[in-house]
């Protein structure tokens, strides 16, 4: 087989695209040995005997597959994990998720009647100062608290 890395590397430079993704004829392998200048390398990729073959990316099918087993908490193990608890769920983030949902809850018990407003004032304050671990802590709370007043 003859040397046609000359040849390669004009088609390359001719068509922008990299020297793996030409493809030369094997039929014609003799005219493109005898393209010596741009010009015939031009000739022959008009009359199809050199072609740009399409560019190839990256399959996301082995992403896929690992992102559905992520999601059902397959590959998330502790050599998996860079960076402390802090880092990955941190802690102002999870106090922000619990006091938001405490305070939607008193809020809603409020409205309900379950709280008169100068108790949901002073479970608001006491939520602001951290004393309810979840809005379960809240109401078992709320309920001895009410259960001594009756």
């Amino acid at each position: 087989m003859s040397n046609l890395s000359t040849q390669r590397r004009i088609a390359a430079v001719v068509t922008g695209a990299g020297q793996n993704r030409l493809w030369f004829d094997p039929e014609k392998m003799g005219e493109i040995e005898a393209a010596i200048s741009r010009d015939d390398i031009r000739t022959l990729l008009g009359s199809g005997t050199i072609k740009v073959l399409p560019a190839g990316g990256s399959s996301k099918g082995r992403s896929r597959i690992r992102k559905e087993k992520r999601a059902y908490g397959h590959r998330r193990g502790p050599g998996r994990r860079k960076g402390a608890q802090g880092a990955r769920a941190p802690r102002k983030r999870s106090w922000i998720q619990r006091i938001r949902a405490i305070r939607r809850s008193l809020r809603a018990m409020r409205d309900e009647g379950v709280v008169n407003p100068h108790l949901y004032r002073l479970l608001y304050r006491k939520a602001s100062g951290g004393e309810f671990r979840n809005v379960g802590h809240l109401k078992s709370q709320v309920e001895t608290i009410s259960g001594r007043s009756r």
